[in-house]
């Protein structure tokens, strides 16, 4: 018997059928705000990126990009930049909100005030924080489907052009967009198909691997989390077994031996490992590999973000009657 596809999942196919689109479309027209925060970056050499969620593991993805440009960036999830903050002074920030609603962004800009130096990156022109601060406002408007998908997607988009203007070619990361790789991930969910939860981590797509858990806990309402590749070899390789499932991004940067070295860690303990792999070097024995065309930073993200977020609603909906459709809580945090 065939089983209809979840109301969540559906609301998500939507999304992500027109993501790429709407990255193009996000990317072509913000070419005056990138330039501003290029400008106030160039002025500073400091960035403070700050999200919630889907949102924060977006700044944690492009935190290595504009680091490699010279600028001292850091993410800081914004509940905790509310409660233990650095400071401001010559710091560009960066509020990114898809919905540009969430509680903890009123909240900010009810304490801080904002700056010269505060943008905002968002999906909806209309919100309080692209009526508060100059934003990034992403093609397409809000994002309806609860987990993150075409939002970040568009949100990489927005960061490219900024990047773009600091100067660093977007030829390949377009390129990305423009023809999507579509590898199958049908071994990767038969690998994972027993276990009871997983764990992600990368290196320098680190922020990638967050983005997945994120959105692997919310779908299948199992705790998945991630971990930094260094952060998971300083002991919590203790948990893993066969009833854990491991998921590595590795592209073609210096930190791939690293992920690569984990892989093989991983292997040995029993644990399904599935590698999402843009690096270009051989596959890991035992691990299951998803390859993608060597590609690094943002290139990398793009192409494996779809076959990710693939992974990820197939999982849930193996396990989920009504995966996508949220039960404890809301597309929009509006609450502390």
């Amino acid at each position: 018997m065939e089983t209809a596809r979840p109301t969540g999942l559906i609301a998500i196919d939507r999304e992500m059928a027109r993501q790429h689109a709407d990255a193009l479309a996000s990317f072509d027209s913000t070419r005056e705000t990138a330039q501003a925060i290029a400008a106030s970056l160039k002025k500073t050499g400091r960035l403070l990126l700050l999200g919630m969620g889907g949102s924060h593991a977006v700044g944690r993805a492009v935190e290595p990009l504009y680091r490699a440009t010279g600028i001292d960036a850091i993410a800081l999830p914004l509940s905790e930049q509310l409660g233990q903050p650095l400071t401001l002074d010559g710091r560009t920030v960066m509020i990114t909100s898809q919905s540009g609603e969430s509680a903890e962004v009123v909240r900010w800009f009810s304490e801080t005030g904002g700056s010269p130096d505060t943008f905002g990156l968002t999906l909806e022109g209309g919100s309080f924080l692209a009526r508060t601060a100059p934003s990034l406002v992403g093609a397409g408007g809000t994002e309806l489907a609860f987990a993150a998908t075409r939002s970040l997607t568009v949100s990489f988009a927005l960061h490219l052009r900024v990047l773009a203007t600091l100067g660093v070619d977007p030829s390949a990361a377009l390129g990305a967009l423009i023809a999507p790789e579509t590898p199958s991930i049908d071994p990767a969910l038969t690998a994972l198909s027993t276990v009871a939860t997983v764990v992600t981590s990368g290196r320098r797509l680190q922020g990638l691997a967050e983005a997945l858990a994120l959105g692997l806990t919310e779908l299948s309402r199992r705790p998945c989390f991630s971990l930094e590749g260094g952060q998971l070899r300083h002991g919590p390789m203790e948990m893993l077994d066969p009833s854990i499932g491991v998921v590595l991004f590795k592209g073609e940067d210096s930190t791939a031996s690293l992920v690569t070295a984990m892989a093989v860690s991983a292997v040995e303990t029993g644990a399904p490992v599935v590698i999402f792999d843009a690096s270009g070097e051989d596959p890991v024995a035992g691990a299951v590999t998803i390859a993608f065309m060597p590609a690094s930073g943002l290139a990398a993200i793009f192409a494996m973000l779809p076959a990710a977020q693939r992974l990820m609603i197939a999982f849930a909906n193996a396990r989920v009657d009504n995966a996508g459709t949220p039960v404890r809580s809301t597309k929009i945090t509006r609450s502390e």
